[in-house]
């Protein structure tokens, strides 16, 4: 083989911190895995995180770091939970006196009364199961009815001047219509008064309830999905177009290799957005009696005369998965930035 053929080796240093950053989320992830062991858990947390200060570069360095911060709270909760509610052969008495009182104070009493009797946790975690299956689904509704809304009105947009009169500009100026009067509708009335629009006149003999609910949330993102890709698409240079059309592709193949595919890595970050919004808007899922998260913690509080702990529980569980999904929509953007260099 001759010497012009033969690939360039990796540099040391990058292959160095290319496994620093794997151990690092090695670690991590371990430091998550054995969280319930506390001592092994901030064992591997704190090599992960001593790893991190000296190797900051990496998507991996990033996940391992976050993670093993993640392993330090469970860990941290572990411990608390073995010295408080675990038999201890002879603990101290300091230790002894702190049990006792904790057992009877208001809080855990009325933490016990809220979630552990009658196991009534089920219906948070019940409830947070169904939360998550709505959302999954109303996205990928919500992105499918997106892009075809998008293409409908960005394709219109571009062609209008260009396609003579006709079955097929005509086809097209109806679609556009057609969309514009859907997103008109869906953007200027509540996401509430849709769901139940759809529960109680269009489905009203279906006892479906989450296929109800992820009809609403799926139309009702779409019309948002759809603007966001269109204003990818029309971001686009129009010089796009026309180096696709020297190469001798067609509107079609353009837009679906060229145009399509630019507007998509610019739009990710917001169309993330939008999944986190969609996860706070499944909320208003309980006005049909879908027992999702809120109205796991309404079913609580309905038991137990007692609004505080339900709700709180179920704002802290919310405020969790949205900082987990921001967390993720931070990397993505660091990493779409660091694709463009």
């Amino acid at each position: 083989m001759s010497e012009q053929n033969k690939l360039p080796a990796p540099e040391p240093a990058l292959l160095n911190k290319t496994k620093k950053s794997n151990l690092i989320l090695v670690f991590g992830i371990l430091s998550v895995l054995f969280s319930i062991i506390p001592l092994a858990g901030i064992v591997f947390a704190v090599l992960a995180i001593c790893l991190f200060v000296k190797n900051r570069s990496g998507m991996k360095a990033e996940i391992g770091k976050t993670l093993a911060m993640i392993g330090i709270v469970i860990s941290i909760i572990a411990s608390a939970v073995e010295l408080l509610f675990f038999p201890l052969n002879n603990p101290p008495s300091w230790l002894s006196a702190i049990r006792s009182d904790f057992l009877v104070s208001s809080f855990w009493i009325d933490f016990e009364n809220n979630f552990i009797s009658e196991k009534r946790y089920m219906y948070i975690l019940k409830g947070l199961g169904v939360t998550f299956e709505v959302t999954f689904f109303a996205v990928l509704l919500g992105i499918a009815l997106g892009v075809v809304v998008a293409l409908v009105r960005s394709s219109y947009d571009t062609l209008k001047e260009e396609m003579r009169g006709g079955f097929g500009k005509g086809l097209l100026w109806f679609f556009n219509k057609l969309c514009g009067v859907y997103l008109t509708v869906i953007r200027g009335t509540p996401v509430v008064v849709q769901l139940m629009i759809i529960y109680f006149v269009i489905f009203a003999s279906s006892n479906n309830k989450i296929l109800v609910a992820v009809l609403a949330f799926g139309i009702n993102s779409g019309a948002y999905v759809a603007e966001i890709i269109r204003g990818g698409i029309m971001s686009i240079d129009k010089g796009q177009f026309e180096a696709g059309r020297s190469l001798g592709f067609g509107y079609v193949r353009t837009m679906a290799f060229i145009i399509i595919p630019q507007a998509f890595k610019a739009v990710l970050p917001a169309l993330a957005n939008e999944f986190i919004v969609l996860i706070k808007e499944t909320s208003v899922s309980g006005y049909v009696g879908l027992q999702e998260l809120t109205k796991g913690g309404d079913i609580i509080r309905s038991r137990t005369y007692s609004a505080f702990m339900p709700l709180i529980a179920v704002a802290i569980i919310y405020l969790v998965i949205v900082m987990f999904f921001s967390w993720l929509v931070s990397l993505l953007e660091r990493r779409l930035k660091n694709s463009e260099r």
